[in-house]
């Protein structure tokens, strides 16, 4: 069986979803039952699984992402076929899809793809996804939280696989403790201590601005030394994290960093003092992982994904609820009793995840499509 792997919506590996296909291309393995091949825009050809030596298609469309919505719609399954394709697995299916599977099509969504589509998108936009979606030989979600927001969107049951995603133990385990009171990534030198959230700027259910109104009420109730740092790509949302920040009594204790490579994640997980996670709209919520792995005590939103993820290994909070917020962060940076039982049961927790166990399960769902 030959399966083609779209790596269109993918951000050019500068997202969450870039960060699932980079590390599931790198543990995907061709062999006698299936044959893997990726294809995409010709900047991608090395981003994804590079290392893996899976071949890469070039597609001749402009790096804009309307020009490759159109692809999708017209020119996706005749590509398909003409690359003879016996399946087609789309990593950014809630973002890029066809219009109908010329070649039967495999979604995969780490999105909560209701939330998604009521904010801002058009009624165009939401009847395809809710239209394909519907019609996708097999849906791989990244949790039970997705599977459940896409029946009610109308999506079978039978048709959904519950696949979680992976962490890559190699790059995110837990550091010697830090003598030095500075993590110099390059181009920042972050004064520890410091809280740390790594999320896109995107959209207003991230909480940044909330997190920015808690951390404000942790310093004034505290006054402990710790800083904020928001780790996350440009998105729709930025300016308005920006004016949030500058607007706080402790703007110069708030550092926006814009996009930090993931390779550089696990030095500023363990600088830290504790990975706070306040979105409300996570199917995945992967960073909370990454976090416990490197040995990090987590607080996080009660909302999406999030304690299906972290299990009973963090503190959860309401993230409307700013007071609340700021009682976390104050028993994360003042409750060690407590901060060793969130990092134990942390590390011991993310181990039964790991990008190996995705891809073989993803691969098992693949397989039974053929059978």
């Amino acid at each position: 069986m030959k399966v083609g792997i779209d790596t269109f919506g993918c951000d050019h590996g500068r997202s969450g979803l870039g960060v699932y296909l980079n590390a599931l291309a790198q543990c995907l393995k061709s062999d006698d039952a299936v044959q893997y091949e990726l294809f995409g825009a010709e900047a991608d050809r090395y981003t994804y699984g590079g290392e893996n030596g899976l071949p890469y298609r070039t597609v001749m469309v402009s790096d804009d992402r309307s020009a490759e919505k159109r692809w999708h719609l017209m020119g996706a399954n005749r590509f398909a076929r003409r690359q003879g394709y016996d399946l087609v697995l789309y990593p950014a299916a809630a973002h890029m899809l066809p219009l109908h599977f010329g070649v039967p099509g495999v979604a995969i969504v780490n999105d909560i793809v209701s939330e998604m589509l009521s904010a801002g998108r058009s009624m165009k936009h939401e009847l395809h996804v809710r239209h394909t979606l519907k019609r996708a030989k097999k849906v791989i979600v990244a949790s039970q939280c997705i599977k459940r927001d896409l029946e009610q969107l109308g999506v079978r049951s039978e048709r959904i696989a519950v696949v979680h995603n992976g962490i890559d133990h190699e790059l995110f385990y837990p550091r010697e403790p830090l003598s030095s009171t500075v993590v110099d990534l390059k181009p920042f030198a972050i004064q520890r201590p410091y809280f740390i959230y790594a999320s896109r700027l995107s959209s207003p259910a991230k909480k940044h601005a909330e997190l920015i109104r808690a951390f404000t009420l942790f310093k004034e109730r505290t006054g402990l030394p710790h800083r904020l740092v928001l780790a996350g790509n440009e998105g729709a949302h930025a300016e308005t994290v920006r004016r949030e920040a500058s607007a706080s009594r402790f703007a110069s204790d708030i550092l926006v960093t814009g996009f930090v490579p993931h390779e550089n994640s696990p030095a500023l997980y363990a600088g830290s003092d504790g990975c706070v996670f306040p979105s409300v709209s996570e199917g995945v919520g992967l960073p909370v992982l990454e976090a416990m792995a490197t040995g990090v005590p987590v607080a996080c939103s009660k909302s999406g994904a999030l304690s299906e993820i972290a299990g009973k290994h963090a503190v959860f909070f309401d993230s409307d609820d700013i007071a609340q917020m700021a009682s976390a962060l104050t028993m994360l940076a003042t409750d060690a009793s407590l901060r060793e039982k969130l990092i134990s049961g942390g590390l011991e927790w993310s181990r039964r995840f790991s990008w190996e166990r995705t891809a073989a399960l993803i691969k098992e769902t693949l397989l039974s499509i053929a059978r």
